[in-house]
């Protein structure tokens, strides 16, 4: 016998767990996941809707219970259903609970109220009108008076509700008694919410003329769509190549096509230039979905694109589920971005999570990065992907030139500011000369950690495994979980006096600037810059427009952006990513730097940049400045293959999470034990249990357990069998483990 795991309805939170029913023996072979089916449900075993999201020959509930399926309906595949079997293939691919799957890929399960726009509309002739307002202008009645003569006069016989109440003080009671005697009707339009910021001062753009080597692109890329089973297309072009054109050029292919494209990208602060692009070339068909959206704004968007009334939509990792009836195509731009990747269970990678759509729905998918992930240029290298180059820049336009400042170089002359004095000079220059800079580093909030220059000892978050970073006003805070407090003037462990920040955070660096050049425009954009909801907005179009001469941030800032003024980028501290306690640090770093330094010469002018750097001759930093990276992907490869680190095997984090610590040293000793009775062979590496990167947060206790193996399909066999011995094993109870395959 078959056995059908159904949601019933997802948008009822009492509802939101699954119902085993039974599949009729007629029904065996066409029910699939993702079909929708008619079920009895509830006391009076009404009939209602269904969504099927696992099948099993195990009954899991009291066989004399059991109802069974009324029909399938009419084999019928909707969009939600293809969503729900994407969340069966997530569940079971990242390991995690059917109803987090669904929580992800069907994100708006409240329905919001929709905006409405009612109209009074004129419903007799204009003759009939005169002649009633004359009798009109006999009584006292003026607001039946002055309702009367807007619609006849310049309004066409048509007047906004909302106009008449606020200008004209129209009543219910007025309006009451023309509907009363047919003079006017009551209409509604809806109203959706636009979530493009500022889409109407948006200019109509002419499509660009592509450059030979972007039509060679396009034209390598339509040629592996045409095959049988076309490969997702892997776009290496450098920085400034014209990625951006290439994928309008393709999805107004696919668009002709009647089909639908959603364009992914990893940071909010990319919307803004993005969507300005894409909403200039495809108009209104044209919408964004990211996390700064009201609920109302994000139903709107989702109810569109579901009723066919858009094209494309932009957005960073959630697009992905955006419900597209007939999609066409999936660009995830600056595809080797750590933000494509959820730290939330399902645990899943956006990347592999979109190729799984695509398939199912036979649309295409196109990785673009001028820097791509080690993961993605492996699987090019192997004819897994397409590779499609682009090496050189839009117009022949030249890279920037790159210099190296070594900053222990610095100390030594006497020099302890944030900006080594070649910065200092390139700075006053580009000033002199009416030219934009962008000064990049990788920290937010006003210092690193603090400390006593005594004894070492560093100022801790009592609730988190993590140092407390200082901003202004004295405050000492807990980026992980909020914590506050105020800076000691002496050390807690030896009373000295010498408490200080490792000084290289975005507020410190912007008064360095201002103080170094009282007449340059500064602006700043990091996390703390960027919280009210429409900041990413003004900053960008405030710099965009020029009325800065100088943009000081984090990472946000050199992720994609195009300014054609911008002709020097300062990397103020290339060391602080490379120093992260992560094997794919040498490989963020020089992605980091790479596109920091793609942001210079954008324009007809030159670009210059700057590395500074206490590991100069570090490969990363190295290879980053020569914009090399074949060279820095052989080099790092060499490292992932002698420690067994992915793209050359494949790694699963086994997560787990208490606030007794005992009890999760416990339970994760068993689990150790367990994969170790599953799988003794001398392939699989197991490192563990340790402390996680963060061994506490919250007063949460966080353990890890690393598993590495050349067959992907063996570590998935692990999990699933953990999964099932922690589900009888009662003493897994007070843990949260969650898997994590990097």
């Amino acid at each position: 016998m078959t056995y059908a795991d159904i949601i019933v309805d997802i948008s009822h939170e009492k509802l939101d767990k699954s119902f085993q029913y039974l599949v009729p023996q007629q029904l065996e072979e066409q029910i699939q996941v993702g079909m929708v089916v008619q079920i009895p449900f509830g006391r009076g075993n009404h009939v209602r809707k269904g969504y099927v999201v696992g099948l099993s020959s195990k009954l899991k509930v009291d066989g004399s219970c059991i109802k069974s399926i009324v029909s399938i309906e009419n084999d019928q595949e909707t969009i939600e259903s293809r969503l729900i079997a994407l969340a069966g293939w997530m569940k079971e691919h990242y390991g995690s609970t059917m109803i987090q799957a669904l929580k992800t890929v069907l994100p708006i399960q409240k329905k919001v109220k929709a905006q409405e726009k009612r109209w009074i509309t004129l419903s007799i002739s204009r003759e009939e009108g005169e002649k009633l307002l004359e009798e009109l202008k006999k009584t006292r009645f003026k607001a039946r008076i002055r309702l009367l003569e807007a619609l006849l006069g310049e309004n066409g016989g048509r007047i906004e509700a909302s106009l008449a109440l606020k200008e004209l003080g129209t009543t219910v009671s007025v309006l009451k008694y023309f509907t009363e005697n047919k003079v006017v009707t009551v209409e509604s339009d809806q109203i959706y919410r636009n979530a493009v910021y500022d889409a109407e001062k948006i200019p109509h753009l002419a499509p660009d003329t592509l450059s030979d080597p972007q039509k060679k692109a396009v034209e390598q890329i339509l040629a592996e769509w045409q095959k049988p089973a076309p490969r997702p297309v892997l776009l290496h072009g450098v920085t400034g190549s014209g990625k951006t054109q290439v994928y309008m050029e393709l999805i107004d292919q696919v668009i002709r096509q009647g089909r639908q494209a959603i364009v992914l990208i990893p940071e909010i602060a990319l919307t803004y230039q993005t969507v300005r692009r894409f909403y200039g070339r495809f108009g209104d068909k044209v919408s964004v979905i990211n996390s700064r959206l009201s609920q109302g704004e994000r139903y709107d968007q989702f109810k569109r694109a579901k009723q066919g009334e858009l094209q494309v939509m932009v957005g960073p990792r959630s697009a992905l589920f955006t419900p597209f009836g007939n999609l066409g195509l999936i660009i995830i731009d600056e595809e080797h971005e750590s933000s494509y990747k959820s730290e939330n269970s399902p645990r899943y990678h956006a990347r592999e999570t979109a190729i799984y759509r695509a398939k199912m729905e036979g649309a295409n998918v196109i990785l673009g990065s001028a820097t791509p992930s080690m993961e993605a240029y492996y699987r090019a290298s192997t004819g897994e992907y397409a590779l499609v180059k682009l090496e050189a820049r839009y117009e022949e336009r030249p890279l920037p030139q790159v210099s190296i400042v070594d900053m222990r170089e610095q100390l030594k002359k006497g020099n302890r500011s944030a900006l080594s004095m070649e910065l200092k000079g390139a700075l006053g220059q580009c000033l002199a000369k009416g030219e934009q800079a962008m000064l990049f580093l990788n920290r937010r909030g006003y210092a690193g950690f603090v400390s006593c220059r005594s004894c070492g000892h560093v100022m801790k978050c009592p609730h988190c495994d993590v140092s407390l970073s200082e901003h202004n006003g004295r405050k000492l805070i807990c980026h992980y979980c909020g914590y506050e407090t105020a800076k000691p003037d002496r050390c807690p462990v030896c009373s000295s006096p010498y408490i200080g920040g490792f000084k290289a955070g975005t507020q410190q660096i912007q008064q360095v600037v201002e103080k170094e050049f009282p007449e340059a425009r500064v602006l700043r954009m990091d996390y703390d810059t960027t919280r009210a909801k429409g900041s990413y907005e003004e900053i960008l179009e405030a710099f965009s427009q020029h009325r800065a001469d100088i943009l000081i941030g984090t990472q946000m800032i050199v992720k994609g952006h195009d300014f054609p003024d911008v002709t020097l980028v300062g990397v103020i501290a290339a060391d602080l990513s490379l120093n992260a306690d992560d094997y794919r640090s040498g490989e963020r770093t020089f992605q980091l730097l790479t596109q920091a330094v793609g942001r210079s010469g954008r324009g007809k002018k030159e670009g210059h940049a700057l590395i500074q750097t206490y590991s100069p001759d570090h490969y990363s930093i190295q290879t980053a400045s020569r914009q090399d990276y074949e060279e820095f992907y052989e080099e790092e490869m060499g490292y992932r293959i002698l420690m067994d680190y992915p793209p050359s095997a494949h790694m699963m984090a086994v997560l787990g999470a208490s606030e007794d610590e005992a009890v999760l040293e416990a339970a994760m000793h068993y689990l150790r034990l367990f994969v170790d009775k599953l799988h003794s062979g001398k392939a699989l590496h197991v490192i563990g249990p340790a402390p996680a990167p963060v061994g506490k947060v919250k007063d949460i206790y966080r353990r890890v357990i690393y598993l590495k193996h050349e067959n992907y399909d063996l570590l998935v066999r692990i999990k699933d069998r953990l999964e099932e011995y922690i589900e009888i094993n009662s003493g897994f109870r007070k843990v949260n483990i969650q898997f994590d395959f990097l």
